[in-house]
Protein backbone atom coordinates (compact mmCIF):
# COMPACT_ATOMS: atom_id res chain seq x y z
CA UNK A 1 0.00 0.00 0.00
CA UNK A 2 1.37 3.41 -0.94
CA UNK A 3 0.35 6.53 0.83
CA UNK A 4 0.38 9.79 -0.98
CA UNK A 5 1.99 12.90 0.38
CA UNK A 6 -1.20 14.33 1.98
CA UNK A 7 -1.96 11.03 3.81
CA UNK A 8 1.59 10.91 5.19
CA UNK A 9 1.34 14.54 6.28
CA UNK A 10 -1.98 13.87 8.01
CA UNK A 11 -0.57 10.81 9.84
CA UNK A 12 2.55 12.72 10.86
CA UNK A 13 0.38 15.60 12.16
CA UNK A 14 -1.83 13.23 14.18
CA UNK A 15 1.18 11.44 15.66
CA UNK A 16 2.76 14.79 16.58
CA UNK A 17 -0.48 15.93 18.20
CA UNK A 18 -0.70 12.68 20.19
CA UNK A 19 2.86 13.21 21.47
CA UNK A 20 2.06 16.80 22.46
CA UNK A 21 -0.99 15.66 24.47
CA UNK A 22 0.95 12.79 26.05
CA UNK A 23 3.67 15.08 27.36
CA UNK A 24 1.61 18.23 27.93
CA UNK A 25 -1.10 16.59 30.03
CA UNK A 26 -0.29 17.33 33.65
CA UNK A 27 0.40 14.24 35.66
CA UNK A 28 -0.33 14.18 39.37
CA UNK A 29 1.98 12.16 41.51
CA UNK A 30 0.26 10.18 44.21
CA UNK A 31 1.53 10.61 47.74
CA UNK A 32 1.22 8.68 50.98
CA UNK A 33 -0.49 10.41 53.91
CA UNK A 34 -0.87 9.61 57.60
CA UNK A 35 -3.29 10.78 60.27
CA UNK A 36 -2.42 11.47 63.90
CA UNK A 37 -5.63 11.82 65.90
CA UNK A 38 -7.38 11.95 69.28
CA UNK A 39 -11.00 10.84 69.85
CA UNK A 40 -13.38 10.63 72.81
CA UNK A 41 -16.78 9.00 72.80
CA UNK A 42 -19.25 6.50 74.21
CA UNK A 43 -21.37 3.60 73.05
CA UNK A 44 -24.49 1.72 74.14
CA UNK A 45 -25.55 -0.08 70.98
CA UNK A 46 -25.21 3.36 69.33
CA UNK A 47 -21.57 4.52 69.13
CA UNK A 48 -20.33 8.10 68.73
CA UNK A 49 -17.05 9.98 69.13
CA UNK A 50 -15.56 13.35 68.30
CA UNK A 51 -11.99 14.45 67.95
CA UNK A 52 -9.27 16.27 66.07
CA UNK A 53 -6.24 15.30 64.08
CA UNK A 54 -3.55 16.24 61.62
CA UNK A 55 -3.05 14.74 58.15
CA UNK A 56 0.58 14.80 56.99
CA UNK A 57 1.66 13.73 53.50
CA UNK A 58 5.10 12.71 52.21
CA UNK A 59 5.04 15.53 49.64
CA UNK A 60 4.71 18.21 52.35
CA UNK A 61 0.94 18.74 52.29
CA UNK A 62 -0.78 18.83 55.68
CA UNK A 63 -4.12 19.78 57.20
CA UNK A 64 -5.71 20.09 60.62
CA UNK A 65 -8.97 18.15 60.71
CA UNK A 66 -11.98 17.47 62.90
CA UNK A 67 -13.39 13.96 63.17
CA UNK A 68 -16.94 12.80 63.94
CA UNK A 69 -17.98 9.14 64.10
CA UNK A 70 -21.43 7.54 64.39
CA UNK A 71 -22.47 3.92 64.21
CA UNK A 72 -24.00 0.99 65.94
CA UNK A 73 -23.53 -2.65 66.77
CA UNK A 74 -22.74 -4.91 69.69
CA UNK A 75 -20.93 -2.30 71.73
CA UNK A 76 -20.99 -0.53 75.09
CA UNK A 77 -18.81 1.72 77.23
CA UNK A 78 -16.72 4.86 77.02
CA UNK A 79 -13.52 5.23 75.08
CA UNK A 80 -10.80 7.72 74.29
CA UNK A 81 -7.76 7.52 72.02
CA UNK A 82 -4.79 9.88 72.30
CA UNK A 83 -2.08 10.02 69.63
CA UNK A 84 -3.76 7.41 67.44
CA UNK A 85 -2.13 6.63 64.10
CA UNK A 86 -3.69 6.10 60.70
CA UNK A 87 -2.53 5.43 57.15
CA UNK A 88 -4.42 6.46 54.01
CA UNK A 89 -4.21 4.85 50.59
CA UNK A 90 -2.36 6.92 47.98
CA UNK A 91 -3.86 10.30 47.09
CA UNK A 92 -3.05 13.26 44.88
CA UNK A 93 -4.00 16.04 47.30
CA UNK A 94 -4.86 16.24 50.97
CA UNK A 95 -8.31 17.71 50.22
CA UNK A 96 -9.32 14.38 48.63
CA UNK A 97 -9.20 12.88 52.13
CA UNK A 98 -11.92 15.19 53.53
CA UNK A 99 -14.83 12.75 53.28
CA UNK A 100 -16.99 10.27 55.14
CA UNK A 101 -15.62 6.75 55.32
CA UNK A 102 -17.65 3.63 56.03
CA UNK A 103 -15.99 1.97 59.03
CA UNK A 104 -15.77 -1.32 60.86
CA UNK A 105 -14.47 -0.89 64.38
CA UNK A 106 -13.59 -3.07 67.33
CA UNK A 107 -12.59 -1.92 70.80
CA UNK A 108 -11.84 -3.51 74.14
CA UNK A 109 -10.33 -2.52 77.45
CA UNK A 110 -10.57 -1.40 81.02
CA UNK A 111 -8.64 1.59 82.32
CA UNK A 112 -6.08 4.10 81.15
CA UNK A 113 -3.58 2.83 78.60
CA UNK A 114 -5.27 -0.57 78.44
CA UNK A 115 -7.94 0.21 75.88
CA UNK A 116 -7.22 -0.79 72.29
CA UNK A 117 -9.12 0.21 69.18
CA UNK A 118 -8.81 -0.87 65.54
CA UNK A 119 -10.72 0.70 62.65
CA UNK A 120 -10.76 -0.25 58.98
CA UNK A 121 -12.62 1.98 56.54
CA UNK A 122 -13.18 2.94 52.93
CA UNK A 123 -14.80 5.68 50.84
CA UNK A 124 -14.78 5.02 47.11
CA UNK A 125 -11.18 4.29 46.13
CA UNK A 126 -9.77 5.76 49.36
CA UNK A 127 -8.85 3.50 52.28
CA UNK A 128 -7.90 4.34 55.86
CA UNK A 129 -6.73 2.08 58.66
CA UNK A 130 -6.41 3.34 62.25
CA UNK A 131 -4.93 1.94 65.43
CA UNK A 132 -4.73 3.46 68.85
CA UNK A 133 -4.49 2.88 72.57
CA UNK A 134 -6.32 4.92 75.11
CA UNK A 135 -8.56 4.93 78.11
CA UNK A 136 -12.06 3.77 78.85
CA UNK A 137 -14.19 0.85 79.82
CA UNK A 138 -15.83 -1.02 77.00
CA UNK A 139 -16.11 -3.87 74.61
CA UNK A 140 -17.68 -4.16 71.21
CA UNK A 141 -17.81 -4.18 67.46
CA UNK A 142 -19.69 -1.64 65.35
CA UNK A 143 -20.30 -0.43 61.81
CA UNK A 144 -20.69 3.25 61.06
CA UNK A 145 -19.44 6.45 59.48
CA UNK A 146 -16.11 8.19 60.14
CA UNK A 147 -16.13 11.78 58.83
CA UNK A 148 -13.02 13.89 58.30
CA UNK A 149 -13.48 17.63 57.69
CA UNK A 150 -11.08 20.56 57.44
CA UNK A 151 -10.72 22.40 60.72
Amino acid sequence: MTWNRSTRSLLFGLASLALVFAFATPSFAATSCTLTYSLKGWSAIYKTARGTGTITCEDGQSASVRIVTHGGGFTGGTHGVENGKGRFSQTEKVEDLFRTFIEWTGHAGVGAGKNAEVRAMFAGSKRLSLTGNGSGIGLGMAVGAFSIRAQ
